[in-house]
């Protein structure tokens, strides 16, 4: 990361860090029944939330960006939406590959580069180049970080989980 765009890239992958890292200390500590227990009546669970974290980075770094992602190496359509089959181990190793990978095209790719895949819907119009995938990579990991931090509160009355 060298140049004009340094500090900003900086600060964003910092922000989205930060916002990584406090999914994953909400929901450490939870066994596998309350990691797959949903709280709420939607029906969504931890442990599907952060799979679905992990499918968010993968279609808005790879698939947006660049018009394609490496194949899943399981079916997409196995799981009622924002729930999972997977094991927590699998879980997690999918959800840090794929802060990974997006890392990588962060810092290969300068902020300003087009997207070549649009999102369907009015999202689709506002995500233009990668600066705006990362604000909006941003803004979905702090929203379900607090939907987490919720569910944490109602699994086992804990708050105040993770680093900010």
């Amino acid at each position: 990361m060298h140049g004009m765009g340094d500090e900003e890239k900086n600060a964003l992958s910092m922000f989205l860090k930060a916002q990584r890292v406090s999914v994953l200390a909400i929901i450490d500590g939870l066994d596998a029944t309350a990691l797959t227990t949903a709280v709420l009546p939607s029906g969504w669970t931890p442990l599907g939330l952060v799979e679905h974290l992990g499918y968010a980075e993968r279609h808005w770094f790879q698939e947006i960006m660049f018009g394609s992602a490496e194949p899943l190496t399981w079916p997409d359509d196995d799981h009622v939406p924002l729930t999972t089959p997977r094991p927590r181990s699998v879980v997690l190793e999918f959800y840090r590959a794929q802060c990974e990978r997006s890392d990588a095209v962060l810092v290969g790719t300068p902020l300003s580069a087009p997207v070549r895949e649009r999102h369907p819907g009015p999202l689709g119009e506002e995500i233009t180049d990668l600066r705006r995938v990362v604000l909006h990579m941003i803004e979905e990991t702090a929203r379900h970080a607090g939907h987490l931090d919720a569910a944490r509160e109602l699994l086992d009355g804990r708050t105040g989980l993770g680093p900010r």
